[in-house]
């Protein structure tokens, strides 16, 4: 067979980057074909919780497909998710491509493979960044932050005594899951993991809460 004969005429090398390439490929073509009829996950959740107090642990939701949380603020860093499992593959991809098209044109090993993973790595960086900035292009003006008030929610980052300064919550607005800027008025600084509730908003985006 014309296949099997081109196989063996591979070295090892080059086939061990097709044995890379070839099912990673093939895995995300259908990781996509699935997102596309709403069946895919990325992998990251171990499960949905409906329940608000548990904001903080809501990793579970249908934009994992695209590889960030509704729960991260698209506008910080912590928006920019790397390490999904779509990201993972696709790093596969071009690592595995890559390499077998490096090792036809018989550059070293040595070379090969750095070249190769640093491909492969900026793939991984550009799809975090696509998908970000889908984020934020939904995130913009959909969500009215003074329909927060009176939610309940979870704090994220120690939030200072007194408006000393700015901590953060996970908290539920317009169905939701989203991290915010808080204060508080109260003496005593409220820490990690702990449950609030929206009593105002400051400004156009800082919530100010009160520990429930």
């Amino acid at each position: 067979m014309a296949i099997l004969e081109w196989w063996n005429s591979l070295s090892l090398v080059a086939q061990i980057f097709y044995c890379i390439a070839v099912p990673s490929t093939l895995f995300l073509l259908v990781q996509t074909i699935l997102m596309f009829i709403g069946m895919g996950n990325d992998g990251d959740a171990d499960g949905a919780d409906t329940d608000v107090d548990d904001a903080g642990d809501m990793d579970a939701d249908a934009d994992e497909d695209f590889g960030f949380d509704e729960d991260l603020d698209p506008n910080g860093l912590d928006g920019l998710r790397i390490f999904t499992v779509r990201g993972v593959i696709a790093f596969l991809v071009i690592f595995g491509w890559m390499g077998a098209l490096l090792e036809s044109m018989n550059v070293a090993l040595w070379i090969n493979i750095p070249i190769s993973a640093l491909c492969g790595f900026a793939m991984m960086l550009a799809l975090a960044f696509i998908f970000k900035a889908i984020m934020q292009l939904r995130s913009d003006g959909t969500i009215d932050i003074r329909n927060a008030i009176g939610s309940a929610g979870k704090v994220h980052l120690t939030i200072p005594p007194s408006r000393m300064g700015e901590g953060k919550v996970h908290i539920l607005i317009q169905g939701s899951y989203v991290e915010r800027d808080a204060v508080t008025d109260e003496p005593d600084p409220i820490p990690t993991g702990s449950e609030v509730v929206v009593v105002r908003v400051s400004g156009e985006t800082t919530l100010v809460v009160r520990k429930k």
